[in-house]
């Protein structure tokens, strides 16, 4: 009868081992997921950032550009102004310039009064446009800063 307890005691002992290690394979994993997870969305937000992937997305109207209303056109030209006119020597410089595009940009977004396709196509532009200035006002170094920056200038040109 002895023999038969310590059995059913040792039984339990394991069984109740391998089901927190069971427990923490299936939290390792989880972890696992979300981090992989991160590292595809900080990737894409690289991309983003760095590339012109947007361009794709661009419907045109009947194989031409679509026309912009009197206010867009003036804050392009704006953002197109402040981009070739500031030096970039520092990293201080580069958040400077990201603040200064914010603002043009914050110009085009709230007196636009476009409406339909064109619009619609003014908001595939302006998404990438949005985080690459972001993505300057955070940059960490000149090198990174210097790839969004180009970035930047294929939007606005």
């Amino acid at each position: 009868m002895k023999h038969l307890i310590f059995a059913l005691g040792l039984l339990t002992i394991v069984s109740c081992k391998d089901s927190k290690t069971s427990e923490t394979t299936v939290h390792t994993d989880a972890i696992d997921h979300a981090v992989a997870a991160d590292d595809e969305h900080h990737n894409d937000e690289t991309s983003n950032v760095y590339g012109n992937t947007w361009t794709k997305d661009m419907a045109m109207d009947n194989g031409e550009k679509w026309q912009a209303d009197v206010t867009t056109n003036e804050g392009v030209k704006q953002l197109q102004q402040t981009y070739y006119a500031q030096t970039t020597n520092s990293l201080e410089d580069y958040h400077k310039l990201a603040e200064q595009l914010n603002e043009d940009k914050n110009y085009v977004v709230k007196n636009c009064t476009m409406e339909g396709p064109s619009h619609d196509n003014l908001h595939v532009w302006l998404h990438p446009l949005i985080e690459k200035i972001a993505a300057l006002s955070k940059a960490e170094t000149i090198e990174d800063a210097t790839k969004i920056k180009i970035g930047i200038e294929e939007n606005i040109n």
